[in-house]
């Protein structure tokens, strides 16, 4: 065992789980689907000024640690130095232990920096000093550079309908050799609960459309329009970040009128908001069908809990929490709806309460088409199940209620660009939990099923991801 904390057989408890990391997971490119990151920062190269831009700036996991410890809101998102933000930080890691932060902190250290030392006050500016020394100095720190560096084939951003794309464009055009594609996040035109917000959102989407909406058909045609414009530069997913699943029952004509009412300044009712999502998942969904893009469905999250701190520093800021939402009859009704009309496409869901794993576990078999192998998927442990706990529950739920071989994997869903090691600490807990299997005498591993195991490690961590997506 090598001194270092993080080691090459990092999780990896035994033979088998260390055979099947190396040999078969270690080594292949990474496929990050969805994430977060800020195209302008790829399209610019960008430089990062310190260790505390990249890593601290943005990230809401750090600040719900930080805050915990103690520490005041100026070292978080307020205006204290990088070096004191960086100081606090390493202050509170010692704190985390049993946190996936601990992991996520050194295994980035390690991976991007090759930094083996622990972090901690002890070590906070020496560790500072040196990654600070390779930002500035090292042109494979940079933005593109961090992205070669980590074998990335192609990331998915998170875009909004009206956004011009044009970093997009820079990206492809430049030969950058990451994909860098446009994800169609359409939440906004959903959003009708405060009439002003929506009257202003649908007049941009007018104005970058060149369609003059005055009714609901207007705006429909206008999402077409600018659904057309992502697909033209790559896009071949969508993303919907929701509560709960809508399937309310709804007409032609109240979705008229309700559309008519909002936009004319009228504040809607709960049931009107709820008919108007649900009609608005249909058509968005439809479309997706008719573009032959898969389609992912975020639910679970309670945002913005605090409204103190929502005033004084905005959303993404990290008070949001799990949330319980009994949306299961309303899934199926959703999908169902349009798998009876011939218009369900590939689709993942994510669920952010771990007690629904085993609900939607069973949910994908109701509408596999056997035609697409994992045409729906249970998507990876999302946010705060995205650590090594909540990663083997989630797959411990497909495997005994659908089929975790045909699983497309892990994502950053990430801001930072020191993301990509959640990609080799997902691989390393999979190998672990088939390797654990495999020494415990629970799956065969020899001869032809030795090859279907390494192949399903594979496949996992990279082939059904590319083969699903089809960049």
């Amino acid at each position: 065992m090598a001194n270092s904390f993080i080691h090459s057989d990092f999780i990896l408890t035994n033979e088998t789980a260390r055979k099947l990391y190396h040999e078969h997971a270690e080594g292949l490119p990474i496929i990050d689907y969805h994430c977060h990151l800020n195209p302008k920062m790829v399209a610019d190269n960008h430089k990062f000024k310190s260790i505390t831009e990249i890593w601290l700036g943005g990230d809401h996991y750090k600040w719900r640690a930080m805050r915990s410890n103690g520490v005041a809101e100026e070292y978080c998102t307020g205006s204290a130095t990088d070096w004191e933000k960086f100081e606090k930080w390493a202050e509170t890691v010692p704190y985390t232990f049993r946190n996936p932060l601990y992991h996520w902190t050194h295994l980035e250290l390690k991976t991007a920096f090759g930094i083996d030392k622990l972090l901690s006050p002890k070590t906070a500016r020496e560790i500072f000093d040196e990654c600070n020394d390779k930002l500035q100095n090292d042109p494979n720190f940079t933005a593109r550079g961090l992205m070669r560096r980590y074998n990335v084939e192609a990331v998915c951003t998170t875009d909004d309908p009206i956004d011009s794309l044009e970093y997009h464009k820079q990206v492809r055009e430049s030969g950058f050799e990451t994909k860098m594609l446009p994800t169609w996040r359409p939440d906004k035109a959903m959003g009708v609960e405060v009439s002003s917000d929506f009257r202003a959102y649908v007049e941009k989407l007018s104005e970058v459309s060149g369609v003059k909406i005055s009714n609901f058909t207007d705006m429909i045609d206008a999402l077409q329009k600018r659904q057309d414009f992502f697909e033209s530069l790559g896009c071949k997913l969508s993303d919907h970040g929701i509560e709960e699943f809508y399937a309310e029952d709804y007409t032609d004509a109240e979705i008229n009128a309700i559309f008519n009412k909002v936009y004319g300044g009228k504040e809607l009712t709960k049931e009107e908001v709820i008919k108007f999502k649900s009609c608005m998942m249909v058509i968005l969904a439809e479309m997706d069908y008719d573009k032959g893009w898969a389609q992912q469905f975020h639910y679970g999250a309670i945002r913005n809990n605090n409204t103190k701190m929502f005033k004084l520093v905005g959303p993404d800021t990290g008070f949001d929490s799990i949330g319980e939402f009994n949306t299961a009859k309303a899934c199926s009704k959703f999908l169902d709806r349009l798998n009876s009309d011939g218009k369900l496409t590939k689709t993942i869901l994510y669920n952010l309460n771990p007690c629904a794993n085993e609900v939607l576990a069973t949910m994908l078999g109701n509408f596999q088409d056997g035609v697409i192998p994992g045409k729906i998927q249970l998507g990876s442990g999302w946010w705060f199940l995205d650590q090594k706990d909540g990663m083997q529950k989630q797959m411990n739920a497909l495997s005994v209620l659908g089929l975790l071989s045909r699983f497309v994997g892990m994502l950053t869903d990430s801001r930072s660009f020191l993301s990509y090691p959640r990609h080799e600490y997902f691989r390393r807990t999979l190998c672990n939990l088939l390797g654990t299997d495999i020494e415990n005498g629970e799956v065969p591993y020899s001869g032809y099923e030795a090859e279907r195991v390494n192949q399903m490690v594979a496949d996992i961590s990279y082939y059904n991801a590319k083969n699903y997506f089809n960049f």
